[in-house]
């Protein structure tokens, strides 16, 4: 699938980069969410639900980041100011998403934009900032590990839900699969969160490690819940979503309960035949 086309890529040149050359900062974010908007338009209707908005600041980000490499352009000076002048978040997820590739060779310059991103009032810049900083988290784990455990102490709350999404174990993140004592290592520290928005990231990321791990998240589990710290034990519930559907027996006897319920679904010991059973909703 191909969206960046010939004539996207001459609006590309013809704006962007013609106002960036010129420092015209402002109009070259104004052109960026025109690119996007034809970007997104160039998506097949059936693949949009996959492809969205997202798939496009990818595509341009790296586009750009590519283009202006080749230029011997400052790149970082380019995409921070774009970062400052963009009050869209698709156009401050670009600046973003080029940040991220200068920050290959240079991570400790672009870590600010990505606080300040992570903390922002728009869920979706946070969305983009967790996503763009996965990558440096693989090039530099001692380095993130290290400033993750430093934004984990934070009092914003978004901060600490940034350190949580940044760690769940998706595409970006399969190397954590062989080392799941990585993010661990980070997440101990929100074990025993009392806010609802950093605490649910921490469960859904424990969620999602159990598809391959169950084991090793069965041990943490059980750790939660023996700690007899109320926030420790919501963590265990909701980290026990996908594990209960194939083992709802061990679940309950881990979490302690009789029933356990997530969303439509209800699981209850009286209907378990052995831990692969599954219960389906009344």
């Amino acid at each position: 699938m191909r969206i960046l086309t010939d004539e996207v890529e001459t609006k590309i040149w013809n704006g962007i980069i013609g106002d960036i050359s010129q420092r015209e900062y402002s109009s070259a974010v104004r052109h960026v969410l025109s690119v996007l908007d034809d970007l997104y338009a160039n998506i097949p209707d059936g693949k949009r639900t996959s492809y969205g908005r997202v798939y496009t600041v990818k595509v341009l980000s790296k586009y750009l980041f590519s283009r202006l490499t080749e230029m011997d352009a400052s790149v970082f000076e380019i995409a921070s100011n774009m970062f400052v002048k963009s009050d869209d978040f698709r156009s401050k997820g670009v600046a973003l998403g080029v940040l991220s590739f200068h920050g290959i060779g240079n991570h400790e310059r672009v870590l600010p934009f990505f606080e300040s991103a992570a903390a922002s009032s728009d869920w979706n810049v946070r969305e983009l900032a967790q996503m763009f900083f996965r990558k440096l988290a693989k090039k530099y784990p001692e380095e993130m590990k290290r400033y993750l455990l430093e934004l984990v102490g934070s009092e914003d709350p978004n901060l600490r839900r940034f350190v949580s999404e940044t760690l769940r174990p998706v595409r970006e993140n399969r190397w954590f699969y062989e080392n799941p004592d990585y993010p661990l290592s980070i997440l101990r520290n929100m074990f025993r969160e009392s806010l609802a928005y950093p605490r649910t990231s921490v469960g859904n990321n424990l969620s999602d490690l159990s598809k391959r791990l169950p084991e090793f998240v069965f041990d943490i589990v059980e750790e939660l819940v023996d700690s007899g710290d109320r926030n420790s034990y919501w963590i265990a519930y909701r980290a026990c979503r996908n594990l209960v559907k194939k083992y709802p027996s061990r679940v309950m006897d881990l979490l302690r309960v009789d029933e356990y319920r997530y969303k439509k679904r209800v699981y209850r010991r009286s209907d378990c035949q052995g831990d692969q059973g599954k219960v389906d909703p009344p």
